[in-house]
């Protein structure tokens, strides 16, 4: 038996969209033990997990190495919600990869690992700070990605309040716009090599300017109600920046660890809107998915 932890992850940062992303110490537990029979998901037999991305996964990495399939049963506690923008499918796909890697002997490395997930998911900014852990940048050209590692203050905090509504992300991206002005592109490209720097330096001073968007947060704020309330708020109890997790529903600010009143402060703030927000406080997951036991 032996076990497979990976964290959730936070998506886009304000202006790095489809390219910065970051590991959080959130997490999805798969128990993974030999069975008698078929694989077997949380009591489902193999006939009934077409649907299942943990087993596509699995099936897809151990058939393209040409594995038989073992019969085992995998157990999974899930923490990280579902379609709210905090990588729930870049978790079930890196929970495959990991799983299917097992049986390989460790014959895939992190790189392969990222190459597989992301063609599986279509972008990297989840998959790959679900594999190695941190706040990275990453993009996919041809096939292939590259990636950097973005060193995070260690005084950061990230506060994510998770509705009870999800944003899919088809229609999170149905809703921007197919053509941007040259000028908002140019605000992005300076708020990310903005955003990256500060971090590296840690200025998180200049967070606020670092972390502003035009390319898709104006537009998906539209299907976030009270969306600006919330942000308004954690302003007024001192965040440094505000952002759409991912595509949303989940929203996050960026504090200070002395900031130790900001949880209870928003509480009081959440509980009177609709929608049943919930507020976690987590420091970045640095090491990325992993095993457990033998």
């Amino acid at each position: 038996m032996f076990q497979v932890i990976v964290p959730a992850t936070t998506a886009n940062m304000g202006p790095g969209y489809d390219v910065l992303g970051m590991a959080l110490k959130l997490y999805n537990r798969y128990t993974i033990e030999k069975a008698s029979c078929e694989i077997e998901i949380d009591g489902l037999r193999e006939t009934f997990l077409e649907e299942n991305l943990l087993y596509q996964t699995i099936k897809k990495v151990l058939e393209k190495y040409r594995c038989p399939f073992p019969k085992i049963r995998i157990w999974t506690q899930t923490h990280i919600p579902m379609s709210r923008g905090l990588g729930s499918s870049a978790a079930c796909i890196v929970a495959g990869l990991m799983i299917a890697n097992r049986f390989l002997d460790g014959a895939l490395s992190a790189e392969d690992m990222i190459q597989i997930g992301t063609q599986m998911e279509g972008h990297p900014d989840n998959v790959v700070p679900a594999i190695v852990g941190g706040m990275t940048a990453s993009v996919y050209e041809a096939g292939q990605v590259i990636y950097s590692k973005v060193n995070v203050p260690k005084s950061l905090r990230f506060a994510i309040f998770i509705p009870d509504f999800s944003v899919s992300t088809s229609e999170a991206r149905e809703v921007l716009p197919q053509k941007y002005k040259r000028q908002d592109c140019i605000f992005n490209i300076g708020r990310v090599a903005m955003l990256i720097a500060a971090m590296n330096n840690g200025e998180t001073e200049k967070l606020r300017i670092a972390m502003e968007d035009r390319i898709h947060q104006p537009y998906r704020g539209m299907l976030i109600p009270q969306m600006e309330q919330i942000f308004d708020a954690a302003k007024n109890f001192g965040s440094k920046a505000e952002v759409i997790s991912g595509s949303g529903s989940t929203l996050m600010a960026v504090i200070d660890e002395q900031n130790t009143d900001f949880e209870q402060a928003m509480i009081g703030v959440l509980k009177h809107l609709e929608g049943n927000w919930e507020i976690k406080v987590l420091e970045p997951d640095l090491k990325g998915a992993r095993y457990c036991g033998k």
